[in-house]
């Protein structure tokens, strides 16, 4: 059901990147979906990426996480968790998150991943977040 994401695939991880976004009252919308298409593009290019269907995606850039978004209707199935595993490869590896994603955060806690470090905003968003970090 996982598969390797290709650049190819970036009008549907755009897409469930967009809906989350549109979903999510706290999150600012900063860039156009040419531009999003444009910059994901890239990134499924050089990153590790991983896709299921068009419920969910993760890209991993060395020891980070840099994505994982899940569509709504694919919450709670199990496509975050597989994911999550697949992206982590049994290695440790970190991720941020946004402070207002308590649903990500609570997700994330239950499966070992823990906070090392908030900001106040340093992001393009503007927005407090949260790294985390999960030991291999």
């Amino acid at each position: 059901m996982i598969r390797r994401a290709a650049p190819e695939d970036t009008e549907v991880c755009v897409g469930i990147l967009s809906r989350w976004i549109e979903e999510t009252p706290w999150m600012p919308m900063v860039h156009s979906r040419a531009s999003m298409i444009s910059f994901w593009r890239g990134r499924l290019t050089e990153a590790e990426g991983w896709i299921v269907n068009e419920d969910g995606f993760a890209l991993r850039d060395g020891n980070f996480i840099s994505a994982l978004y899940v569509a709504k209707q694919a919450r709670n199935t199990g496509v975050g968790t597989r994911l999550l595993e697949t992206a982590a490869g049994g290695r440790g590896t970190k991720l941020w998150t946004f402070q207002a994603n308590t649903a990500a955060r609570a997700f994330y806690q239950r499966r070992g991943v823990s906070e090392v470090f908030r900001t106040d905003g340093d992001n393009e968003e503007g927005l407090p977040d949260v790294l985390l970090e999960r030991l291999g």
